[in-house]
């Protein structure tokens, strides 16, 4: 499983360089959502986990932020450096299902964005996420919506943790994808037992969306793609 996503991201790595900043479901969806419950950025110490090719590491970056970002793929990390050259971030290559190397309450930020779908057991990246973070500090995660993968995929029960095969269409080329469906009760039950819950947002679409996509704005606008949890570590 992890040896097939690490491939299939390395084929998208010059995609989400250089095409996915324009794609509405993450340009005029789920970022948008995700900037606007961002903390204040300016002097802080901010993990980006599952940073791509590097977009969120560059605004945190433009904000003050000093940005650690680290993924799977070799590939993304050598498109966010190149994004990020001359910025305050440090980007490698690590492995989010091992421990991180990081010593305890090193940061006050950790943003992780349409990463933790890829990853079937919470628990041990959430105890990592918690051991991490300072006391009081944010932790902000973007996810699929649990409805959208139940509505579109085969799925007998929907409270059972499932791994769901999709392909997508980049560039001419069906690029195959795996990543994991769990019901919202299981999502919420990791944040809580490490974390405390702020906010659960829905993210609806900007109108920028609808001009460039006015066919997919019709369905996210009435049906949840993507589910945005923010929370924070206990303690001040």
């Amino acid at each position: 499983m992890k040896k097939n996503i690490y491939q299939s991201y390395e084929k998208l790595s010059s995609h989400y360089e250089f095409d996915v900043d324009t794609k509405p479901y993450n340009a005029y969806l789920e970022r948008p959502e995700m900037v606007n419950h961002l903390p204040q950025l300016s002097g802080r110490q901010v993990l980006d986990a599952g940073c791509a090719s590097g977009w969120y590491a560059a605004f945190m970056a433009k904000q003050g932020a000093e940005v650690t970002a680290i993924d799977l793929s070799d590939s993304m990390i050598e498109a966010a450096k190149r994004r990020t050259q001359g910025q305050n971030v440090h980007a490698f290559a690590h492995d989010l299902t091992r421990p991180l190397p990081f010593e305890n309450n090193r940061f006050n930020v950790i943003i992780s964005s349409l990463t933790l779908h890829y990853i079937k057991d919470w628990q041990p990246i959430f105890h990592e996420f918690h051991r991490i973070l300072k006391p009081g500090g944010t932790f902000l995660f973007s996810t699929h919506h649990p409805f959208m993968d139940y509505e579109n995929f085969p799925i007998a029960d929907y409270y059972e943790t499932q791994l769901l095969h999709d392909q997508w269409e980049v560039n001419g080329e069906l690029v195959d994808m795996w990543f994991y469906r769990r019901p919202l009760n299981q999502i919420t039950h990791y944040v809580n037992e490490y974390f405390l819950m702020k906010k659960l947002i829905e993210p609806l679409p900007t109108k920028e969306f609808k001009h460039i996509h006015p066919n997919g704005y019709e369905k996210v606008s009435t049906k949840p793609n993507f589910l945005i949890i923010k929370a924070e570590k206990p303690g001040s």
